[in-house]
């Protein structure tokens, strides 16, 4: 069990002790990035919570690891320019900007064919479109600001076995690997769970899901380029899937800095399910058919490091409310990684339901109430419904084998790079700030 106010810490290093504002309490489930940064945004309101999280986390310090390890392995997400903003509102971006890197232009092609379109940060007059970000850094920085959080008890390496609704709140039994025979309870106001595809508090909820295999598998990894990445991202689509080649920060620094040259990306590679192994295996291979795909667009693609083969599937809860109870993050929606549009739109869900409950404090009133609960789950439905026609429009669009069909989304591409007033549009609604 890993708790507040942790000996890993120097109390020093402590923030100072505030009160919750509210007895009332959240039990989240699932302490990756999404369930994290919930209880960051909780906190921020002055709202308690207890997060469960089935691995264990590993042993980290404020000081160390401050430079990047493994420079050709890891993850990355791209961070919407709304949820740039919303980790500034919590004062966790100056924490978070070291190892990130924005995005200043979008080219957008598809391989073998004439259509193509550009986003300019300058057209668009806004600063960036976004930030690319190392997962590794991302979850390190969220991980020790819960620690550090007078207002987020943690409790890892703990599996749910059940959970019970009341009238008044929610009764969830939990064990510890390490000893599952002593079965442990919490109790809440309310309970979010933000425990993945596979969520185990939306399968003892009942939730049903609806579930489509794209039939694809995502190959994500890093490479580096003998050209500079300018901070451009390049979007590009091909018979196999959308892929995408997104700046990453230099080893040395953040890659923001306007001297600096980065030559690292990020790169996700979609394929076929079962075609998979020669991409993850064969690093000459993988950089011949980069190079290939993506033509002299990024440079000459001259290394590759550890690479991850993910499945994509769009799964949908049926719904995301039951009583007190709130489903979140890709336990609601996973989907197609295409645009990078999944954490943001769970980034928007969390700050919502974190600013309903907060106001429901400040009445006076029940945050677990199940009108207010079904209240977040409709104000957040054009939104979810948006991106997810958005993802599945993109990645069957342009896979489409017909020549009509292929026609008419090149002549589509143009038309966006040359009329007025779509760019924009489109701009404001990938960044996130119309929603």
């Amino acid at each position: 069990m890993q708790e507040t106010g942790s000996p890993l810490f120097n109390s020093k290093s402590l923030p100072e002790k505030r009160e919750a504002i509210t007895d009332q309490q959240v039990l989240i489930v699932g302490g990756g990035h999404v369930g994290l940064s919930f209880a960051l945004l909780l906190a921020h309101h002055g709202i308690a919570s207890t997060l469960l999280e089935k691995n264990r986390y590993p042993t980290i310090s404020p000081t160390d690891d401050r430079t990047r390890s493994h420079y050709l392995d890891s993850r990355n997400t791209a961070l919407s320019r709304r949820t740039v903003q919303i980790y500034q509102e919590i004062g966790l971006w100056d924490e978070l900007q070291s190892h990130a890197c924005r995005i200043d232009s979008v080219q957008i092609s598809e391989q073998g064919s004439f259509g193509r379109a550009q986003l300019n940060k300058a057209e668009e007059k806004v600063e960036s479109f976004g930030q690319v970000i190392e997962n590794a850094w991302l979850g390190r920085k969220l991980l020790l600001a819960a620690q550090q959080s007078a207002l987020i008890t943690l409790i890892d390496n703990a599996s749910v076995n059940a959970v019970t609704q009341q009238v008044d709140g929610v009764t969830l039994s939990f064990s510890n690997d390490d000893a599952a025979e002593n079965e442990q309870q919490l109790q809440a106001s309310v309970l979010v769970a933000c425990d993945g595809r596979d969520s185990t508090v939306r399968s003892l909820l009942n939730i049903g899901t609806t579930t489509y295999d794209y039939q694809q598998t995502a190959i994500v990894g890093v490479v580096e380029t003998d050209k500079p990445h300018e901070h451009v991202a390049i979007e590009r689509f091909s018979p196999a899937g959308p892929l995408a080649v997104l700046p990453l920060t230099d080893p040395e620094g953040d890659g923001n800095d306007g001297y600096q040259q980065g030559y690292r990306r990020s790169v996700v590679w979609v394929c076929p399910t079962g075609e998979e192994t020669k991409y993850l295996e064969d690093d000459a291979h993988f950089l011949q058919t980069l190079q290939q795909a993506f033509g002299q667009r990024a440079g000459k693609f001259v290394a590759a490091g550890r690479r991850g083969a993910y499945p994509l599937s769009r799964v949908l809860a049926d719904k995301q409310v039951e009583g007190r109870c709130v489903i979140m993050g890709n336990a609601a929606h996973t989907l197609h990684p295409v645009a990078g549009q999944g954490f943001n739109l769970c980034m928007r869900d969390a700050h919502v339901l974190a600013q309903m409950m907060s106001s429901q404090v400040l009445k006076g009133e029940d945050i677990g109430n199940a009108q207010l609960l079904k209240r977040y789950e409709k104000a957040r439905q054009t939104d979810q419904k948006r991106v997810i026609r958005f993802c599945d429009a993109v990645v069957h669009g342009f896979t489409h084998p017909n020549p009509a069909i292929k026609l008419a989304r090149n002549m589509a591409l143009l038309a966006f790079d040359k009329l007025p007033n779509i760019k924009p549009l489109v701009a404001i609604y990938a960044m996130g700030l119309k929603s």
